[in-house]
């Protein structure tokens, strides 16, 4: 950074650059003025305004240029752009995600979309469009923040030589901004700090005097119906007090290629290599690690010339800062329509201002022949009527009794003569033209052609019709990849520490990356490796082609849905291109549903299983119950068995007795003289 706020010649050389710049775009100014004008409906100037109202015709305006940009811009800017960022090598694939969520994220926070509109706006209607990208130092509680905004063309002056569509071979871009004092002290309080004497350095710059507003504030000039517009640029004093004029001040940011010297340094042990700026290797160099590796032959250094951009503010003669920024793109990108081999591209408004012109007068014609057919003319012979004034007063009452000299002729009502049909013929046909001017297709307009078609069909159709549009888009879109470079370059020498970017998509799914994380070891507590370090390896950055472009939803969910039932996608993949917002939801009660299902369905296993056993149980409950009867009448038998034993026992031990008794009895008859027969024992017990 060079010394603040001294005077020197460098200041000066861009007051010559800026007058020169300036002086080389008078032309395309004074046109891009103009269409803007178009644009804002004022296609009259008090002269033409005159000479109609002459001839009794009305400066009609029948707008068919603002619809046209308005449907421009809605299809060029349908939807987000899609970045992407392709590794240089095959090590730097793996952070490419990570870049692309970096790029999503920057977008995020720059209200891309909108900034973009913007930019086509201007594309559209003053033939170029500025976005910026830079780095705010007070975002992100002063941890800083790359963001992109749109600038007005009105405040951009380019190298007149410059014959690439992109600037990329401009010697100096400069931008310019009108400042209040009071800006400039909130900015640069330094610039009004009175020194010794009571002198600030402020007092020592010319102010900007032309009026509260610059050229640059207002967009328009000498429209007689102009509408009054600002640009966004505008800048007011609002604490200006009193009736005077506030001092304004003229800033100019001049952004210039240099080249600096880069070293190449090759570690030869590990064979890693890292590019050192000046200041780095200088420092390496001198350090007693860096010199001992250097004389031993381990590091091998080759310096090297790359281009960067050098930004520079100067405030009259005073230069405010100096910074060479870490990029080889101009931060300034223009989006240019109509190129014309310059950097003064022209619009699509000016190519239909001259047809816009026709229509508005071939509108005045048609209106003034309703005027004028509208009523009914009466002519009467001269000298027929005594007092024509009063013939006309007369003619509105219903009741008037009119006196006429019929000898100086009838009086008659003269027949007007029908308006030519091919005029309206003429009006559709050059209305058409603007549209394909613009190169917009009918069907986005929602104009049904004629006969029947299909979906292919009309897709076919729009496809076809839609040429010149996605023409117009491949410029948009390769303007928008030399943005992502430089945010790309941007970004990786600011986001040097842990960050954590996190992007919510419009479907409500959150992207999220973190980059610089250090591992640490927890015995060493040294930094073991940087996890997602974006500070190195190298990548291209660019955009999905169309991705901006309005698409058919249901045609691309039809063209998903036979991908489904192919097999050649998932569910997930098909429902990216639904309406449904809550996606995860509708994925998560699916997922739950298949679970119950299954879980259904092992009970319903479970239930069949028990089923069976139960047969089982019960075939083997009937088995048991007659077992158990068996075993019963087994025991019963038993017991029956038991008590016929026990009852031949007792037959037996009776019939014993009996024969015990019948001897005593016979051994007692013997003994008197009595012989009595004996029982055979053996066959009675038989």
């Amino acid at each position: 950074m060079a010394e603040m706020f001294q005077k020197d010649e460098r200041a000066e050389e861009i007051q010559q650059t800026f007058k020169y710049f300036s002086d080389a775009r008078e032309d395309w100014e004074v046109e891009a003025r103009d269409d803007l004008d178009f644009y804002l409906g004022n296609h009259y100037d008090s002269g033409e305004e005159e000479y109609l109202s002459s001839i009794n015709q009305g400066s009609y305006v029948i707008d068919r240029i603002y619809p046209a940009v308005e449907q421009l811009k809605s299809m060029l800017t349908a939807k987000t752009p899609k970045f992407t960022a392709v590794g240089r090598e095959d090590s730097d694939n793996k952070l490419a995600l990570t870049w692309r969520t970096i790029l999503e994220y920057v977008w995020d926070i720059s209200d891309g979309d909108v900034r973009f509109k913007e930019a086509i706006h201007d594309y559209a209607t003053i033939g170029v469009g500025y976005l910026y990208a830079y780095l705010d130092p007070q975002a992100d509680m002063g941890r800083g923040e790359v963001k992109f905004t749109t600038v007005s063309p009105f405040r951009v002056y380019v190298d007149p030589a410059s014959r690439d569509r992109y600037l990329k071979d401009a010697s100096s871009i400069i931008v310019s901004t009108i400042l209040t004092a009071d800006q400039i002290a909130q900015t640069y309080p330094q610039m009004i700090e009175p020194n010794e004497e009571g002198v600030s350095m402020l007092d020592g710059v010319e102010p900007y005097n032309e009026g509260l507003y610059s050229e640059e504030d207002f967009p328009s000039s000498s429209k007689a119906n102009r509408q009054v517009t600002f640009t966004p640029d505008i800048t007011k004093d609002y604490n200006h007090k009193g009736n005077d004029t506030p001092k304004r001040y003229r800033l100019l940011e001049s952004y210039s290629k240099i080249h600096v010297t880069f070293y190449r340094v090759e570690n030869k042990i590990d064979g890693t290599e890292k590019i050192l700026s000046e200041e780095e290797m200088a420092e390496f160099s001198s350090s007693p690690e860096g010199q001992k590796l250097i004389s031993d032959g381990f590091i091998d250094f080759v310096p090297v010339k790359q281009p960067r951009i050098k930004q520079t503010c100067a405030l009259g003669q005073i230069i405010l800062y100096e910074y060479i920024l870490n990029t080889d793109i101009y931060p300034v990108v223009p989006i240019p329509n109509i190129w014309t081999n310059t950097p003064y591209p022209k619009s699509d408004v000016s190519k239909c201002k001259d047809i816009q012109r026709l229509i508005n007068k071939l509108f005045s014609l048609t209106l003034s022949h309703a005027q004028t057919s509208a009523g009914l003319k009466l002519i009467v012979p001269q000298g027929s009527v005594e007092d024509v004034q009063q013939l006309e007063k007369d003619w509105a009452n219903p009741n008037a009794v009119i006196e006429v000299d019929n000898t100086m002729g009838e009086p008659h009502f003269a027949s007007p003569q029908p308006l030519n049909k091919e005029l309206f013929g003429l009006i559709n046909q050059n209305e058409n033209y603007i549209d394909l001017t613009f190169g917009i297709p009918e069907l986005l307009h929602g104009v049904k052609p004629e006969g029947d078609l299909t979906v292919r069909g009309t897709s076919m159709l729009h496809e076809f019709g839609s040429g010149r549009g996605k023409s117009k888009l491949r410029d948009v879109e390769q303007a928008l990849i030399q943005l992502g470079r430089v945010i790309y370059q941007l970004a990786k020498s600011h986001y040097t520490f842990k960050k954590v970017f996190r992007v919510v998509q419009p479907n409500n799914d959150v992207s999220e990356a973190v980059v610089n994380l250090q591992l640490v070891d927890p015995k060493t507590e040294q930094i073991q490796q940087i996890k997602n370090d974006i500070t190195i390896g190298q990548h291209d950055v660019r955009i999905v082609p169309g991705s901006t472009l309005p698409s058919n939803k249901y045609q691309e969910w039809q063209i998903y849905l036979d991908a489904y039932k192919l097999g050649l996608i998932d569910k997930v993949e098909a429902l990216k291109k639904t309406e449904i917002f809550d996606k995860e939801g509708v994925l998560q009660r699916e997922g739950e549903m298949k679970k119950m299902a299954g879980m259904i369905q092992q009970l319903q296993q479970q239930v069949k299983s028990l089923s069976g056993d139960l047969q089982t149980a019960q075939r083997e409950s009937v088995q048991d119950r007659k077992r158990v009867e068996v075993e019963k009448f087994k025991s019963r038998l038993k017991g029956d068995e038991l008590d016929s034993k026990a009852r031949s026992q007792r037959s037996l031990d009776k019939l014993e007795n009996e024969v015990k008794l019948q001897v005593q009895k016979s051994r007692m008859g013997n003994d008197a003289g009595i012989n009595e027969p004996l029982i055979d024992v053996a066959k009675t017990s038989s």
